[in-house]
């Protein structure tokens, strides 16, 4: 049997590709435009899952997720949210709505795969590991935060902050290693170049003529060491390149 997941999304090809992305994956999926048309599909379905967008037009994410840990039939849906700007207000509002998870866009597909599974492996776990009556506030930047996540939501949260935090440190590497690269072909000199057909000086970006190892230098990472050449040699020092003496 499949698992059913809903995605409240208001951006259709968003929508459209996360969609895509898990029936691949043998999940069925059901769509909604926000948070109000979300709700009224969980009048009487339940689904799996809910991976939803923050920032909606009508109803939020935050929002939305508050109104299913509010209901006893949905309570224990567990609920992804997705947003484009992963501050730490944004990841307190998770906490205080009831949140299992938070993903930062732009996400990859593996990431967001991984995410889903985790959730699905750890279900039965967190519904058994439920704690009622346990009530938490924090107090942040002149703000209270009521936390109504019980303990193994919260535990799924910070987790999920932690492999956020991980996936971007490893994109950023990627991203840094292929900048690298791309300065080293920028660094390999290319084109055609103004050169003095007397005495071999380079025009530079500027207008002005440089020494060919100079305009090289400033633009690679070559090395010069200075010699002569035969031809060179024996113009320069005609008496010791003699050979008819």
């Amino acid at each position: 049997m499949q698992v059913e997941i809903l995605i409240v999304e208001d951006s259709r090809p968003q929508a459209m590709k996360l969609q895509h992305l898990l029936e691949r994956n043998n999940y069925k999926v059901i769509t909604a435009r926000n948070g109000v048309e979300a709700l009224k599909f969980l009048t009487d379905h339940k689904p799996a899952m809910i991976i939803t967008d923050i920032i909606m037009p009508e109803m939020d994410g935050f929002e939305l997720c508050r109104r299913i840990r509010s209901e006893k039939l949905l309570k224990d849906i567990p609920v992804i949210l997705i947003t484009a700007f992963p501050d730490h207000t944004a990841i307190l509002k998770s906490l205080e709505s009831g949140a299992d998870n938070f993903v930062t866009k732009p996400y990859t597909d593996d990431f967001l795969l991984s995410q889903v599974e985790y959730i699905l492996k750890n279900l039965e776990i967190r519904r058994n590991n439920q704690k009622h009556g346990n009530h938490l506030e924090i107090f942040f930047e002149g703000e209270r935060y009521p936390i109504t996540a019980n303990y193994s939501q919260i535990i799924d949260l910070l987790v999920s902050v932690f492999q956020n935090s991980i996936q971007k440190t490893r994109e950023l590497e990627e991203a840094n290693r292929e900048l690298k690269e791309a300065f080293e072909k920028i660094k390999t000199l290319q084109g055609f170049i103004p050169i003095c057909a007397h005495c071999k000086k380079i025009r530079n970006d500027e207008g002005y003529w440089q020494q060919v190892e100079t305009y090289i230098a400033e633009r690679s990472e070559v090395e010069f060491s200075h010699g002569l050449c035969p031809e060179c040699a024996a113009k320069l020092y005609p008496d010791l390149f003699d050979t008819e003496r």
